[in-house]
């Protein structure tokens, strides 16, 4: 199991362990045991969750983990199963040599009755090695209900050097959705107004044709436009083929599809690029891959349906697929290539997303950047920055959140999170700043980066942990 970011009371006590050893005994390193988190939410959407627990260094030697619960208003087989089974109110979870943490399985079989809570404790009891010792989490609460977690940490999946996952986080759950940055190129917005929006994670582009008839365009006709309808150009003019960075959702590069079909225009697309591939060196990225090509797209509307038509740039005949407005997510997501709607951030109302992102350089206009984050802005979650020079994360609280401070803008973090990265310089994180997010439902949390990079200083291992405020 990968190793995962403790607390910091956590590492003091690996640090107090390890400093207290007797220097006459043998060479056996003694090993702090925690839950990864010492509360965990289950909204009425999430039905099974991974409870982990974490080493503070990996086992020298296979042993077990003994945990008990108790409930309240929960029962067993009820309410809920644990993966191994544990109907007599104990858990054991075995580990091998080499391992630096164990998990067990939580399914939650029923939601409580409204206004009902139900919550089950867990607690380390015991080991079965001399040198593992709990500290730190070592009581975990699970709740069956919709209150906002007070505090939690994260490593989103975001794979490595190539970043090939969007990762889709809810602070308030403590939920995460993975997808592939591959898995959709256009997204159709869910609500009164009729958008497109690009797969920027793949630095996609679209430009506006003349042309109302798809099967009439040829890669003649478009050939001298290709060049311009790309990201990273350096050239101011391309931000009109790319979606508004600051989230806007009137900032999208295809123009709102319009009740005439006459108004409608055959759109050039620039599919981007594939996820890498390649090894790079320790500290660099590797996100843009080969060339993904060209399609030529028509988007129409049929009464609260959208149509889409799209084919290769010399194809006569094109496919076709009607999108159908649904109220279970802010955007219905398409795959071109399988001519489907694909499920992307299903059930979450997300508040961060770690993705690959097509960003503005001032003066140079569209870019791609990696490690990047946005907050959901259409869900109505805001971001802004506070510098230590003015407060140190541990000190601030409700009573200094300026709620003007609160940007619109879904680069509320964005990168700045970290500093440097690219060919020749390894990225760093910015250890004099934190966070503050506010989310759809008003609730308020601090925010602090932990590892932008592994042990071993590859980059796209991102960690971070948060404090509720309110």
């Amino acid at each position: 199991m990968k190793h995962l970011t403790l607390t910091l009371q956590f590492l003091c006590i690996a640090v107090l362990l390890s400093c207290s050893s007797d220097d006459d005994s043998p060479a056996q390193t003694e090993t702090v045991v925690a839950f990864e988190n010492s509360e965990l939410i289950f909204s009425t959407s999430v039905d099974e969750r991974t409870i982990n627990l974490v080493f503070s260094n990996p086992a020298q030697q296979a042993g077990n983990i003994q945990l008990s619960w108790s409930s309240n208003n929960s029962n067993y087989n009820e309410d809920f199963v644990t993966t191994p089974g544990s109907e007599s109110g104990t858990l054991e979870l075995p580990f091998e040599n080499g391992d630096d943490g164990v998990s067990f399985e939580l399914q939650k079989l029923q939601n409580p009755i409204e206004g009902q809570e139900k919550t089950i404790n867990f607690s380390i009891t015991s080991t079965s090695l001399s040198n593992f010792i709990a500290g730190g989490n070592t009581d975990l609460e699970v709740a069956f209900s919709e209150a906002a977690a007070s505090s939690g940490n994260f490593a989103p999946e975001v794979g490595g050097p190539n970043q090939p996952n969007q990762v889709f986080l809810d602070l308030s759950s403590q939920s995460s959705v993975t997808s592939s940055r591959e898995a959709w190129d256009l997204k159709f917005y869910n609500g009164d107004d009729f958008r497109v929006k690009l797969n920027g994670s793949l630095f996609m582009a679209a430009a506006e044709l003349e042309f109302e008839d798809i099967t009439t365009v040829t890669a003649e006709d478009v050939a001298e436009l290709q060049s311009q309808v790309a990201v990273g150009t350096f050239n101011p003019a391309n931000m009109a083929y790319v979606d508004a960075p600051n989230g806007e959702l009137y900032g999208t590069a295809i123009s709102e599809i319009s009740v005439s079909d006459s108004e409608n225009k055959v759109y050039l697309l620039n599919l981007g690029n594939e996820i890498g591939t390649e090894t790079p060196q320790p500290g660099s990225e590797a996100v843009a891959g080969e060339a993904r090509g060209w399609k030529k797209i028509r988007i129409l509307r049929d009464g609260q349906n959208y149509i889409l038509q799209h084919a290769n740039l010399d194809e006569t005949d094109f496919q076709e697929i009607t999108i159908n407005k649904t109220s279970q997510n802010s955007f219905s997501h398409v795959k071109l290539a399988s001519n489907e709607i694909v499920q992307v951030d299903e059930n979450i109302t997300w508040d961060l997303k770690f993705t690959v992102f097509t960003n503005e350089i001032t003066g140079a206009g569209s870019y791609g950047f990696t490690d990047f984050i946005v907050n959901n802005r259409l869900q109505g979650a805001k971001a802004f920055m506070m510098e230590t020079s003015s407060f140190s994360y541990n000190e601030f609280n409700i009573d200094n959140v300026d709620t003007e401070n609160f940007t619109e803008d879904q680069r509320g973090i964005g990168s700045q999170w970290r500093v440097g990265g690219g060919p020749n310089s390894s990225p760093t994180l910015k250890e004099d700043v934190f966070f503050i997010l506010q989310d759809g439902d008003e609730n308020i949390y601090k925010i602090r980066f932990t590892a932008l990079t592994n042990d071993n200083g590859i980059r796209g291992y991102p960690a971070f942990e948060y404090e509720k405020l309110n």
